[in-house]
């Protein structure tokens, strides 16, 4: 059998066996982006895209999965997704797998998929504890790419951080994925991407989390090319249900 096929078997065991336990938590949002200055786009430099999200905490991991649905691709509207069960080895062990700022370690899996592709990445994660943030995580991954692409290695780090500024609450969050550099022309590849957003929602009602803000997005070697960089703010609105 070959790697991908292990990688897909595995994600996908993974999230059937979450699929049957109750969330401890989770969460789905819906946001709306409007950005310019897009690098390898087909039509136009500017950009409209809706990210649909869920997230959720369960007894022997977690569950992420986002699909991006844009505007300006080749033939048009198009969609982007991913799929990421992690499992906890703490949960499944029984055991507090923890030194240092290190929480839990996890197996890392996550699909990728789009127009005509699929990509799939397995390897080792864990939870760190540090002061402020309210969530950050560091994943490895083998990365086995779509037909001929050469396949690399991508580090993963996912961070939030919640501060206030006098009443009114913001959050900080997003990722940084770095990829290696391979055979063929596939360059190492960095895309850091932030989110800066303010709670307005609370005073709608207090449970209301309707955020508005910006997207800052800063992709070197843009798609594994040398020197396609982009670096782009995008107008950020952001619905939690």
């Amino acid at each position: 059998m070959k790697l991908t096929q292990i990688a897909a078997t595995c994600a996908l065991a993974t999230a059937a066996t979450f699929t049957q336990a109750a969330p401890i938590w989770q969460d789905f949002s819906i946001t709306g982006l409007y950005g310019e200055d897009y690098q390898l786009i087909a039509r136009e430099d500017e950009q409209s895209t809706v990210t649909f999200e869920y997230a959720a905490k369960l007894q022997y991991g977690d569950f992420f999965a986002f699909a991006d649905r844009t505007n300006n691709d080749v033939s048009g509207n198009e969609t982007y997704f991913e799929v990421s069960p992690r499992l906890s080895l703490g949960a499944v062990s029984g055991q507090k797998l923890e030194l240092g700022p290190i929480k839990d370690v996890l197996v890392a899996t996550t699909w990728e998929g789009g127009e005509g592709f699929n990509n799939y990445l397995y390897g080792i994660g864990v939870d760190l504890a540090i002061p402020y943030f309210q969530y950050a995580q560091v994943n490895l991954y083998k990365v086995d790419n779509y037909k001929n692409t050469p396949d690399d290695y991508q580090m993963t780090l996912v961070y939030g951080v919640p501060f206030k500024v006098g009443s009114e609450d913001f959050l900080v969050d997003g990722f940084l994925d770095w990829s290696t550099a391979e055979e063929d022309g596939h360059a190492s590849e960095m895309n850091w991407t932030t989110q800066w957003k303010w709670n307005v929602g609370k005073h709608i009602s207090p449970n209301t989390r309707l955020y508005l803000g910006t997207e800052w997005s800063v992709w070197n070697n843009k798609y594994s090319i040398k020197g396609k960089d982009e670096n782009n703010v995008s107008a950020l609105i952001k619905y939690h249900f």
